[in-house]
């Protein structure tokens, strides 16, 4: 299974130029999963549909290969990307929680587009999984992450995890994604993070996006991280 990281705080290094990928505050990854159809699930579309667009067509990827957008939570930097990659037969999964502003703003967008609101754990597709609507701990405000079964062989056996921000805290989503299977890694926005002892048992550390100890935790776990920018490829 492939993660593309389509929208990030940084740009993989000679992709930075004008020409290049561009960079900015937000995130959003493109799941090449291997199931029997090889799904293309996008998670989170960024905070602008210009920047979206633009690094999705330096990389080749024409908005119709995406078969699915999973939205982890609904702050601005997440779905600021959305209209770009919306079309007739995507199918939007996104937590129940979002406001009816949202999801009326969604349909209008695209007429026809099936919503799925998401509650509890499931499957999305073969081997990509959600955690459900986990509470934040801010009124109103809950957030889905997925769940990612390896299938490329080059890292540990069980599940990565792929989130948004972590605003469940990232030991609250690590324990619920542990229910489809040992969690050996993360990749995403650790947004508040600090117990970095937490990730010494894992294999896989990725942090993006608004992870603020970022740097810190590249040199702390550096047999087990890698940097995060707009370009990278994770494979898992």
């Amino acid at each position: 299974m492939k993660l593309r990281i389509l929208y990030d705080n940084e740009a993989k290094e000679g992709w930075g130029e004008e020409e290049g990928l561009k960079s900015d505050w937000g995130f959003s990854c493109l799941v090449e999963a291997e199931g029997r159809k090889g799904e293309k699930v996008l998670f989170d579309t960024g905070a602008s549909a210009e920047i979206l667009s633009h690094n999705l067509r330096k990389l080749g990827i024409k908005r119709e290969e995406i078969e699915i957008i999973a939205l982890s939570h609904e702050h601005w930097d997440h779905v600021g990307g959305l209209e770009t990659v919306l079309h007739e037969n995507v199918v939007v999964y996104l937590p129940r929680s979002f406001t009816r502003a949202a999801k009326r703003k969604i349909e209008e967008q695209a007429a026809g587009v099936e919503v799925v609101e998401v509650s509890g754990p499931a499957e999305i597709v073969p081997g990509v999984h959600t955690t459900g609507e986990l509470e934040t701990g801010t009124a109103g405000l809950k957030e889905q992450s997925l769940v990612l079964e390896a299938t490329s062989g080059k890292g540990g056996e069980g599940v990565v995890v792929l989130t948004g921000c972590a605003h469940p805290g990232l030991e609250n989503i690590l324990e619920a994604a542990g229910r489809f299977g040992e969690v050996y890694g993360v990749v995403g926005g650790f947004h508040g993070f600090d117990r970095l002892e937490l990730l010494a048992g894992l294999e896989l550390v990725v942090p993006c996006h608004c992870t603020v100890r970022k740097q810190e935790i590249l040199e702390r776990f550096p047999k087990k991280t890698a940097w995060c920018g707009a370009g990278v490829t994770v494979e898992v």
